[in-house]
């Protein structure tokens, strides 16, 4: 009985935690990710929406910006969160070119930030200003290979105190992904290890597929 008892109380205590580190508004500090949309269009079967079928080409879009622990990530902080209006999905197409994404980003996201959506939005496009797009990733039209090292470089370049260790690039087996950026509260480049020791291997060579 006090074996079962001691699992008892260890379990309420782990379960306590856990919903206590997943608080709106209580987090560390924010990753923008920006996505590169073309390799997310090359993995479509068929034109999806706006995004890859739409009159306008997309290049690094915003796939969001996450509340971040030290270690680790609270998702999921607000299950009772209002819907969001129409209007405010439409507001952000320009960023996050996926009325899908929008809503998925807010509700996983955007509800352990502690800010309304309102707030949300406009924190994610202050952050987005924020972050100057290499002029070489602006409206590529040739197809051509870059390690991780060299994405990473050239967001360096573009951005003066953001260093090496303040961002990762994401990756599949043969495609440029993702770019991730670690913003203070106050969106100011700041260093992440967890999140930069997740970068793809850096011998790997990235497709970058050009704008359509």
């Amino acid at each position: 009985m006090r074996l079962l008892a001691g699992l008892l109380l260890l379990l309420a205590t782990a379960t306590g935690a856990f919903a206590a580190e997943d608080r709106p508004g209580a987090f560390d500090f924010y990753v923008l990710s920006l996505s590169w949309s073309p390799s997310y269009c090359a993995t479509r079967d068929r034109p999806d929406g706006l995004q890859c079928g739409g009159p306008r080409p997309f290049a690094f879009v915003v796939h969001g910006l996450w509340p971040q622990y030290e270690k680790g990530y609270p998702q999921d902080c607000d299950r009772s969160a209002p819907r969001l209006p129409q209007r405010q999905i439409d507001g952000m197409l320009d960023l996050m070119p996926s009325p899908g994404l929008v809503i998925h980003e807010w509700r996983k996201h955007g509800t352990c930030s502690g800010l309304s959506a309102t707030a949300y939005f406009d924190l994610v496009r202050s952050a987005r200003a924020k972050v100057e797009i290499p002029p070489s990733y602006v409206n590529p039209t040739d197809y051509r290979m870059v390690s991780p090292a060299e994405v990473e470089t050239a967001f360096i370049a573009a951005n003066p105190g953001l260093e090496a260790n303040m961002l990762s690039v994401d990756c599949d087996k043969t495609r440029l992904r993702e770019v991730r950026i670690c913003l203070s509260k106050s969106l100011t480049f700041r260093p992440c290890p967890e999140v930069d020791a997740k970068s793809c291997p850096a011998g790997r060579r990235l497709a970058v597929p050009p704008l359509r």
